[in-house]
This record gives C-alpha cells, sequence and structure tokens, in this order.
C-alpha cells in the first residue's frame, strides 16, 4: 500500500510512524515461505535449539545480508512503495539504499535487550543534521506479528529525546523508559524511523515467541559519509540472480550506472551481459556512446 502523507508527518514530527497492512496478503504470504530458506521454522528451532546454537552468539547472530535467496524477499527491499515513501520524505527521488538486513530472532536464544542509543552511530562518520539531504531513514517491514511479548522496538519520540546530546551514543539502562514507545503491530505492518531518533531493541518475553523482519534503509544518493554496506562484497550468485530481476529504478538504488553513464562502452556492456545473464541491456545500449 502507498504509505500515507499523515504517516510522513509523523515521521518529521515525532521521529517515527507505523503503518499496518503495508504488504499485500500475497506479498506476506510469500516473503513468509522464502524465510525458511534462510532460518529455521520456529516449531524446529524450539524443538531442539542446541541444534541452532549459533543464533545464541549474539543479538544480531539472526542477521541475513541482502540479497537473498528468493525473489519474494529480496523484492521488498526494493518495493515501490517503500521507495516512493523514502522518495516523498527525503524530497528527492536520487536515492541510495545503503542497507538491507534480515533479522531472526528467537525466545531464550539470547537476551535482545539494549540501551537507547540512536542508529546514525553505525550509519554515518559525522552528526545528523535535521533538512531532508542530510537525514536517513530506517524500515523494518514485520513479517511476524510483533506483540510486547515479541521484543518490539522502543522509540523515544523526537520531543522527548531532542535535548539528549549526540554523543555518548549510548545511554545507561532505563533512561527515559517513560517516555518509550513500543512500537507493535500486526505482520505486513511498516515501522520507519530517523538514524536520529533514540531508541532500542527489547528482548522476547513470550515462550516460544519468534520474530522475523527485513530492514532497508535510505539515503540520498551521494552522501559519501553515510551507509553501512559495500554491495560488491555480498554474494555473487544471489546478485547474479538479483540484477536481472530488477528494474533500472531499482538497480540505481545499488548505484548501478545509470542509462548515459560514460561507464557504459561497447566493452562495458559486453561484460555486463556475460557477468548477469539474462539482464536486459537494451536501456543501457540506446544511449551509451
Amino acid at each position: 500500500m502507498r504509505v500515507p502523507d499523515a504517516t510522513l508527518a509523523e515521521v518529521r514530527r515525532r521521529g517515527f510512524s507505523l503503518v499496518e497492512g503495508f504488504l499485500s496478503e500475497e506479498e506476506l504470504a510469500a516473503a513468509r515461505d522464502a524465510l525458511w530458506l534462510h532460518f529455521p521454522r520456529p516449531e524446529e528451532y524450539f524443538a531442539d535449539p542446541d541444534a541452532f546454537a549459533r543464533y545464541g552468539a549474539g543479538q544480531f547472530a539472526g542477521v541475513e545480508e541482502f540479497p537473498y535467496r528468493s525473489w519474494d524477499l529480496n523484492r521488498l527491499a526494493v518495493h515501490p512503495d517503500l521507495v516512493d515513501a523514502a522518495e516523498r520524505y527525503l524530497q528527492t527521488t536520487d536515492l541510495h539504499l545503503y542497507k538491507v538486513e534480515l533479522w531472526a530472532k528467537y525466545a531464550g536464544a539470547v537476551n535482545y535487550d539494549q540501551p537507547l542509543h540512536r542508529d546514525y552511530g553505525s550509519h554515518s562518520l559525522v552528526v545528523p543534521r535535521p533538512e531532508s539531504r542530510y537525514q536517513q531513514l530506517t524500515t523494518f517491514v514485520y513479517l511476524s506479528d510483533v506483540t510486547e511479548e515479541d521484543g518490539p522496538t522502543h522509540i523515544v519520540p523526537h520531543e522527548d529525546g531532542k535535548d539528549v546530546p549526540y554523543t555518548p551514543l549510548y545511554m545507561p539502562f532505563g533512561s527515559l523508559a517513560d517516555a518509550e514507545v513500543l512500537c507493535t503491530g500486526p505482520a505486513g505492518s511498516l515501522l520507519i524511523y530517523r538514524t536520529d531518533i533514540l531508541h532500542r531493541g527489547s528482548d522476547i518475553t513470550g515462550a516460544g515467541h519468534s520474530r522475523f523482519s527485513i530492514l532497508a534503509d535510505f539515503q540520498v544518493r551521494g552522501t559519501t559519509w553515510g551507509g553501512k554496506m559495500a554491495w560488491p562484497k555480498q554474494s555473487p550468485e544471489r546478485w547474479a540472480r538479483f540484477i536481472p530481476q530488477c528494474s533500472v529504478r531499482q538497480r540505481d538504488l545499488f548505484g548501478f550506472p545509470r542509462p548515459g553513464d560514460p561507464y557504459w562502452t561497447d566493452e562495458t556492456l559486453d561484460g555486463v551481459a556475460a557477468r548477469y545473464p539474462g539482464l536486459d541491456l537494451a536501456p543501457y545500449r540506446v544511449v551509451s556512446g
């Protein structure tokens, strides 16, 4: 669904917003089925947690980096309505999709409680500025229901946290607890928040509960001091499947050379065609020199 203007207005005012029903039932069902290409189903995990001990290595042990084994997951990161929301919020179509993560959490695997912090600390070399040109937008698409027992993200609204200095990055446990808002919602919901907003992960308290989500973060293209991932280091085999499935616009989000870019020559066109079998290079050939 198209993210309402009111949702984006709330992000500007409070620093975050959650919209239910972002994914269609079909999109959600397909994405959930594809999760098991990467993670154990909850019933498998809880039948024998020791068999999946790697999820207890740390809070982020359940993170899988992009791209994934199924288009049904990959397409969520470049979902037209998600890109549209980022364009409208950042007030430009010149976007950089700088981070995508698929995250699984299982009750009891590890304590997922975090102190309040701001994500800019691992997304930027500097500190935030409020103008759209300089903001970074974090999004969570819930692939499972998130209740109070499922480790919801706790967020401190901008009006309650704006006077807290950017440094130090982490606050003592229990700080601003009375101001926290729990971001609960059904599977298919979309949570949007800025990287200058105080928030924290919380532990899963429901026995036998699990949580799955996909995160996609956006900034204005050319923000050289911001980022999180170097896309070329990810699996070449998965990129070889993913790139031909994308539109020109979707490839552009990752910094792929645009039609008309001086990069394109007869030699590079032939080389890219060989690297990505099935890729339609017509848009790039038409405008290349």
